[in-house]
């Protein structure tokens, strides 16, 4: 048993990888599944669609690497976090659509809390009162499918519902979270590390219903032999997938960073064993869980819109057919003239946290082109990436001399450069760039001492990439202030 395998279940589709003990990747596949939208905020995922393609994914990369299941020491899980799942457990369908991360159903519900109940959540979670995160999820299906009231109804993130679905199902299924997914619903206490009884209530959400909390690193449940991989292979990891990020990265210690360019965009500053709680519009959250050890816990910028601006010019706008043209195209000018795009098609994240916003496209001229509007896309990922990283750096007081990144972005040279710029600091980029997939490994290998030990994780670490910013302070700043004017144009759009 000489590798690891992961299964990474994004936004966008799911994908398994293999990896070998000096943490190459020696196979691969990836499935893309459908993004519903039945009506203007909702987002919805086919739960079933993802197992059907998590199955497939899975006996593709076996059979690419040339290994049966059996090979493997073990597996981790990695996931799209806050997305919500209901099913039956008798019949092991789901009860609904998946209700996306991004979905702003709920915006009503969470309005109607009083002020000493959003204060108790804000301060139990580490979160702020968003429709982003899973509680007031599970409460709609609640509100709204009588069969989710039924006491064989189960909730859980997409976490969960792969590892039900891959111990077995309805033929004795295993229900566990861990700690980086459970802190995502607003119904955990960062400090207990368990479902809070008034957070339940305040939510209506039963905790019959709901998965065992367990850590990020330890044996959770077998395969089930009849399943994809044929063996009965140990399931020992489970993150949410930007502290899977954080992993593989090996920001072990506190102080340490990264940002991960996916669908949306987010950055990780490890805090150590100790909850810091944000004043500049961050979240706390936990950070990963080995085994018995204590928690580390992190502060956290999220951003809704990044790559997946990049899918809304392909397949909305149709001026680019596939990613890697973004990238062409926006280097056939030299600036964007002008022309600014905040991507809040869902609202604005961090720091901003307003879902009345909406997304924008300013200072359009007759001038302004598809190729400006691709460079503009790029340079909106960046700006919103600043915003986060200066929060951060006010929380924590430490000053950032350099980013290291990750991520399907991070394949975008002149993003990275333009990120660089904006910035002012240096970006680095490991060898193995989708680090996702690859802590989700880590800490399934840590498990089952695949890996001794993070020391030894650490010193496998490699880099492939740095950019070094090329702008002048005064062109810098020149350009966050017009950034600034822009986002504040998609205010106070939804009443």
């Amino acid at each position: 048993m000489t590798y690891i395998g992961s299964l990474d279940q994004g936004t966008s589709s799911t994908r398994f990888m293999i990896f070998d003990h000096s943490g190459i990747v020696v196979g691969q596949h990836q499935l893309e599944h459908r993004q519903i939208m039945p009506q203007a905020g909702w987002v919805e995922h086919d739960a079933g669609e993802i197992w059907d393609r998590t199955q497939e994914v899975i006996v593709g990369a076996l059979k690419q690497a040339n290994i049966l299941g059996s090979d493997l020491a073990a597996i981790g899980i990695t996931n799209q976090r806050e997305t919500t799942v209901v099913w039956d457990v008798t019949t092991g369908q789901p009860l609904s659509n998946a209700i996306v991360w991004q979905d702003t159903r709920t915006t009503d519900f969470l309005s109607t809390l009083s002020d000493q109940e959003k204060e108790s959540i804000r301060f139990k979670t580490g979160l702020t009162i968003a429709p982003y995160f899973s509680g007031s999820k599970m409460n709609w299906f609640i509100k709204n499918l009588p069969a989710a009231t039924s006491p064989n109804a189960r909730f859980g993130t997409i976490d969960s519902w792969l590892l039900w679905n891959l111990s077995g199902g309805v033929q004795g299924g295993v229900h566990v979270t861990d700690v980086t997914n459970a802190s995502r619903t607003l119904l955990m206490n960062l400090e207990t590390l368990n479902w809070d009884d008034e957070l339940l209530e305040i939510f209506g959400v039963p905790v019959n219903a709901l998965p065992t909390i367990k850590s990020s690193s330890e044996h959770y449940a077998l395969t089930n032999p009849r399943g994809p991989f044929g063996s009965a292979v140990p399931i020992t990891a489970i993150l949410g997938d930007q502290q899977a990020a954080m992993v593989g990265q090996v920001c072990f210690n506190r102080g340490e960073s990264k940002t991960t360019y996916g669908t949306g965009n987010f950055a990780l500053l490890n805090t150590g064993t100790h909850i810091v709680r944000s004043k500049n519009g961050l979240l706390t959250t936990v950070c990963f869980k080995f085994g018995d050890a204590p928690a580390h816990y992190a502060l956290e910028g999220s951003v809704a819109v990044t790559g997946s601006a990049i899918q809304w010019l392909r397949d909305q706008l149709g001026i680019i057919s596939n990613a890697v043209e973004t990238e062409h195209l926006a280097l056939t000018v030299n600036d964007t003239a002008g022309v600014y795009f905040v991507p809040a098609f869902s609202g604005l994240f961090a720091p901003y946290w307003r879902s009345d916003a909406r997304g924008a496209i300013v200072g359009l001229t007759r001038a302004a082109t598809k190729a400006h509007l691709a460079r503009a896309a790029l340079e909106a990922i960046c700006y919103q990436t600043r915003d986060v990283m200066d929060a951060m750096v006010a929380d924590s007081g430490v000053p950032m001399s350099e980013m290291r990144v990750d991520g399907g972005i991070t394949a975008n040279s002149l993003c990275m450069q333009m990120q660089a710029d904006i910035m002012g600091i240096d970006i680095s980029r490991p060898l193995v760039a989708e680090t996702t997939a690859l802590g989700a490994a880590y800490a399934a290998g840590l498990a089952v001492k695949f890996w001794s030990s993070p020391d030894e994780l650490r010193s496998q670490w490699q880099e492939s990439r740095r950019w070094v910013p090329a702008s002048t302070a005064e062109t810098r700043e020149a350009g966050y202030v017009q950034w600034k004017k822009a986002v504040e144009r998609t205010l106070n759009w939804i009443d």
